[in-house]
């Protein structure tokens, strides 16, 4: 021991004690739990400052959906080896949903361009992965404007689409999280047929709204009336009492793109032209 009480100057190896925020033991153990949540809230707080995003429109749907031409590419390799001929027909007609969300897309792309002032208003925003995400921020793209993926880390499928703007592409490990960044900055919906995740936050949307907890309007529709009507007998919940009549008005459903796009887009400027950001 050195004079003083110094440190060893033997032939021991020194190390410096390391850092709270840099010892990687303590932040992804049990005990750096509100570290890293914290950090999902506030490193995309801080993104979307730096890139003036005040708002967005959140597309939901199936990770599965293929597009039109990879699902043509599918039938045509099915019939080629006698495979699946069903199966394929159905990822056929599925396509029309991804052609669908990626049209929607790149029209509230371009309409946005057009709006007013030092923020970007209304950027497309999806979970960041393939199927009806991919149409979304391919959508976007292809109107030449910046989009956002909010991916999240799963043992499969959510891999993130080319199409995301890369400044604007997040990895989360919390849903709770994800799910909060989804609806803070929403100011419409777009649900696209698709399974548990995209009913989750279809009917998550709906309670906030029905229960005041959303303080803004976010204008929801529900895209693929065949697929919904078979998915979803909302009726029967009136027809039980469990919910009001009018609770089936908290959304709009319909097949037609030209119908969603004037809706979406005369709430928005109705409601939430003059005041940029999302509030819970």
């Amino acid at each position: 021991m050195a004079k003083g009480g110094g440190k060893d100057t033997g032939d021991t190896d020194y190390r410096a004690p390391i850092k709270a925020y840099e010892n990687l033991e303590f932040l992804r153990g049990q005990d750096g739990r509100t570290v890293r949540i914290l950090s999902e809230y506030l490193e995309p707080e801080a993104r979307f400052k730096e890139y003036n995003i005040a708002d967005t429109i959140v597309f939901f749907g199936s990770a599965r959906i293929k597009s039109r031409e990879d699902a043509e590419k599918h039938l045509e390799s099915v019939q080629r080896h006698n495979g699946d001929l069903a199966e394929a027909e159905r990822v056929l007609h599925m396509s029309q949903y991804y052609e669908a969300a990626r049209t929607l897309s790149h029209r509230l792309t371009e309409w946005s361009k057009t709006l007013e002032g030092t923020h970007r208003r209304f950027v497309i925003c999806t979970g960041g992965g393939p199927g009806i995400m991919e149409a979304a921020n391919r959508g976007a793209s292809e109107a030449a404007g910046i989009n956002i993926g909010l991916n999240i880390s799963l043992p499969h499928e959510q891999h993130e689409n080319p199409y995301v703007t890369r400044e604007l592409g997040f990895q989360f490990h919390y849903f709770f999280m994800r799910k909060f960044w989804f609806m803070y900055l929403a100011k419409a919906m777009l649900v696209f047929p698709g399974g548990f995740g995209t009913m989750d936050e279809f009917f998550e949307t709906l309670t906030l709204t029905q229960t005041g907890k959303l303080k803004k309007r976010v204008p929801t529709v529900l895209f693929g009336k065949s697929f919904w009507k078979e998915t979803l007998r909302l009726e029967a919940l009136v027809e039980a009492g469990t919910i009001l009549p009018e609770d089936l008005d908290l959304f709009l459903t319909t097949d037609d793109i030209d119908e969603a796009f004037d809706y979406v887009t005369a709430e928005l400027t109705q409601h939430a032209l003059g005041e940029p950001g999302g509030m819970l």
